[in-house]
């Protein structure tokens, strides 16, 4: 039976990213292997992704990091730190939170569902697909509060730095994708509203939670008090 979601949960989903963090991060991993390079389990073959697999998370992957720098390109300091209101979030703070969960997200890819063995016999609880979460992740018809440890606080000094966080963190899981040859497929880690998803719907979700927010950029740009200069 085809598993069903509802929009408001879906979209609910990117605001509970913390809860799976959190509980990954308190939880004991059972190896530590170097950032983008996971030692496979000498008991089983790995499978790594299939031409088209990895062919799609990099056009997902490039097409979303073109379209955030695009959002945020020749904005004045004005544009920059408008806030449409006292409640929502101006350009910068949007960016920042993008540049945070980029890193976090794959970080828990990398240093907890890779770190143990393969295991395929996990495949059946997986009931959301790739195309559910690119293409439903990034609806903003219902909003949802970002957690805490992925609110806007002010981290980076400027525009400047906030844009090479997210490239140096955007290159990595792209270069990650076009070599690794870890079985991601193989490999799960629990979202506390979507369900079991494996590591290459984690990967796919960076580029849908950015997706989401570079809308939120276009929000605030289309907000009728957006200085013009």
């Amino acid at each position: 039976m085809q598993y069903k979601f509802s929009r408001l949960s879906l979209v609910a989903a990117i605001g509970l990213i913390t809860v799976a963090v959190l509980q990954a991060q308190s939880s004991p991993s059972t190896s530590s292997p170097s950032q983008g390079a996971h030692v496979p389990s000498s008991e089983a073959p790995t499978k790594p992704l299939t031409a088209e697999e990895r062919d799609a998370a990099l056009k997902s992957l490039q097409a979303t990091h073109d379209a955030f720098l695009q959002a945020i390109a020749g904005l004045s300091e004005k544009q920059w730190t408008f806030k449409p209101a006292p409640d929502r979030w101006s350009v910068a703070e949007v960016s920042e939170h993008i540049a945070v969960a980029e890193s976090s997200i794959f970080g828990l890819v990398q240093s907890k569902f890779m770190a143990g063995p393969a295991t395929p016999e996990r495949r059946s609880e997986v009931k959301v697909t790739d195309e559910v979460i690119l293409e439903r992740v990034p609806d903003r018809s219902h909003k949802v509060q970002a957690p805490e440890f992925l609110k806007p606080t002010g981290r980076f000094a400027d525009r400047a730095a906030v844009t090479k966080a997210f490239e140096d963190a955007r290159a990595n899981t792209i270069n990650y994708v076009k070599t690794t040859q870890d079985d991601l497929r193989d490999h799960f880690g629990p979202h506390p509203m979507l369900g079991t998803m494996d590591a290459y719907q984690w990967i796919l979700l960076i580029s849908a939670h950015s997706a989401r927010h570079t809308k939120q950029i276009e929000e605030v740009k289309a907000d009728p008090n957006f200085p013009k200069d």
